[in-house]
């Protein structure tokens, strides 16, 4: 078994808001051209197992090299947003165009966790959107962002448990 199906067998945690309803292709064909970009296989294989909602305890966090707003050596991930339809309870994929222009974030993006103030983002600045985007982390705040990892697959097999760090922080 890989990496990324060792994390995606156990990936998903308690969601207080129940499991939101199945992915289909439509809905990602959908998605994909509203958003302007292919969205990666291994974020949709995630997705397909529950679209959105908290991430387990063992992979909400993910180290990085430089300190961040957040923490000395780690980001917070306990959230991946799903495609659903925006404006509804839950953030949504399809929210990032406006979100990215309400918080000054670069285009284009694909938001995958974040409040407002800090962003975990598929970033297609470089690749075009049916290239393989890297993930970088966006704080709104400082003007600042920090690259994560150079595709989702190996963002999602870099993830740790939040407790793992010195200051534990969630």
């Amino acid at each position: 078994m890989t990496r990324f199906d060792e994390v995606r067998a156990t990936f998903w945690g308690e969601d207080p808001h129940g499991d939101p309803p199945p992915l289909t292709d439509a809905a990602v064909r959908d998605a994909e051209h509203r958003l302007g970009v292919r969205l990666p296989a291994s974020l949709l294989a995630l997705l397909r197992d529950r679209d959105g909602g908290v991430v387990a305890d063992a992979w909400n966090a993910y180290p990085t090299g430089a300190p961040t707003s957040w923490s000395d050596d780690h980001v917070p991930f306990d959230l991946l947003m799903g495609i659903g339809e925006e404006g509804g309870d839950r953030l949504s994929l399809l929210d990032s165009p406006s979100l990215a222009e309400e918080w000054g974030l670069p285009s284009p993006l694909v938001l995958l966790s974040g409040d407002g103030h800090t962003w975990i983002a598929l970033d297609y600045r470089t690749c075009g959107g049916d290239g393989e985007p890297s993930v970088t982390w966006f704080d709104a705040d400082e003007a600042s962002e920090l690259p994560l990892a150079r595709d989702f697959r190996t963002f999602v097999e870099g993830l740790t448990a939040s407790a793992s760090f010195s200051d534990g922080e969630d």
